[in-house]
């Protein structure tokens, strides 16, 4: 290494970033092998366990897409907030309290014909988690609160306040001491649209087509953007700064409060403490991964949501940790960051070529 030294390319990569990826999730993928190596596991066969879990036949590629229905929604609105270089870590909080919405909705409208609860269900939703996401931001805004821990505990207090009402007063009186509320009337349970697929599918593709339009195409969506890459300048121009970190705030919290709501009313059709299983942290990495693109969204969401699938029939067939998919996709991260410098630099001989 002494005799080379690194330069900024002049152009992308183009091709050669599809290249480094595939090389990063195989060393990721091969250090998750060696893994299951140190415990006594089978090498390859975890591996293909794995793959095959998660994506290697129809009911896996059914289980896998329902899985990415949640990230993909709380990704696109963590990815929203980071472009504005808002460290919202707080979409595990905000899933949380769109689910609590949800039932609150069912439990006092329950009476309502299904073609109106329903919007009222993703409204309530919606209000409740974009509500968790703007405390921290008026937080940061009025006393300067670092929104990063405020988000991160927010987490913590929307888990447990789901929990003390599945536990307490909304706790079904027919579930024999199971934490969990009543099922769902039909008209509050979102329908299939293909197999075990729901609808769930088609509001996120609404949810990403009218946010690249707003991205893209709107005053607003440009200040957004601009404001990320300078907050100082964007309040020399006077662009609304402090209400734009409101409103991706809000907006994340919104979004991650309807993929709250869909698996709350299309997965499990009633409200329980095992709907918390991390896929507000998993949109922070989808999220990273992308590198805050839309399209890229939905891949990483669909390839982690896998890995999940994957990890679970690991756990079955060969008796992992639960742990363990946290570590694939912590490695995935590490290893598909790392190589993403090569997008943007390159290692040249001192005096020579690359």
């Amino acid at each position: 290494m002494l005799g080379y030294r690194v330069v900024k390319r002049q152009e992308p990569l183009e091709w050669g970033s599809f290249f480094i990826f595939l090389l990063a999730l195989a060393f990721s993928l091969s250090v998750s092998g060696l893994l299951l190596a140190i415990q006594g596991k089978p090498f390859a066969e975890g591996i293909l366990i794995l793959w095959r879990g998660g994506f290697g036949s129809f009911v896996a590629l059914e289980d896998t897409l329902l899985k990415s229905i949640p990230i993909f929604l709380c990704s696109l609105g963590v990815a929203v907030a980071f472009r504005m270089q808002v460290w919202n870590i707080g979409a595990e909080g905000q899933f949380a309290l769109g689910a609590v919405g949800a039932t609150w909705a069912v439990m006092t409208f329950g009476g309502l014909p299904g073609w109106l609860l329903m919007p009222v269900m993703f409204l309530c939703a919606a209000l409740a988690g974009a509500a968790w996401g703007l405390i921290p931001a008026v937080l940061r805004l009025r006393f300067g609160l670092n929104e990063i821990i405020s988000t991160l505990m927010f987490n913590y207090i929307g888990i447990l306040l789901l929990q003390y009402l599945v536990f307490g007063s909304w706790k079904d009186p027919t579930s024999f001491g199971f934490p969990m509320t009543p099922i769902f009337p039909d008209g509050a349970i979102i329908g299939r649209l293909f197999g075990r697929i729901h609808w769930g599918l088609v509001v996120c593709v609404g949810v990403a087509v009218l946010l690249g339009v707003f991205l893209r195409r709107t005053r607003l969506g440009f200040e957004l953007l601009a404001g990320g890459e300078n907050p100082r300048a964007a309040r020399y121009a006077r662009m609304p700064y402090d209400f734009l970190v409101l409103l991706v705030m809000g907006l994340c919290g919104a979004l991650a409060g309807w993929a709250g709501c869909i698996e709350t009313s299309a997965t499990l059709n009633r409200l329980q403490p095992s709907i918390m299983v991390g896929y507000g942290y998993t949109a922070i990495v989808v999220a990273w991964l992308s590198r805050l693109r839309i399209s890229s969204i939905a891949f990483f969401a669909f390839l982690l949501a896998g890995l999940r699938v994957g990890v679970e029939n690991l756990q079955l067939d060969l008796q992992v940790p639960a742990a363990f998919g946290g570590i694939i996709e912590g490695l995935i991260l590490l290893s598909v960051l790392a190589g993403q410098f090569f997008d943007s630099y390159a290692l040249r001989r001192r005096g020579g070529d690359a």
